[in-house]
């Protein structure tokens, strides 16, 4: 199983017209064209927001130097009466 010869095509390509008829397959070319384009923009348009959140989940998060030693401190002991 190969690439369709010539006749094959031939035969194809007639099945194809009979099927649709002349006026249908440019409708179809163009709808299948449509439909490449604009899968390819989309695909296009979601890279760049993938980037964006794989930088954002990585970038390690600034602790201030309060909150920091707030968390290391040993709780203070209060007296009760």
């Amino acid at each position: 199983m190969g690439m369709p010869s010539g006749m094959e095509l031939a035969i194809i390509l007639g099945i194809v017209i009979l099927l649709f008829g002349g006026k249908k397959i440019p409708e179809l070319a163009k709808g299948l064209g449509q439909g490449i384009k604009n899968f390819k923009n989309s695909v296009k348009d979601d890279e760049p927001t993938v980037a964006k959140n794989d930088d954002e989940t990585e970038a390690p998060k600034k602790v201030e130097a309060s909150e920091e030693a707030a968390s290391t401190e040993a709780p203070k002991e209060t007296k009760q009466a």
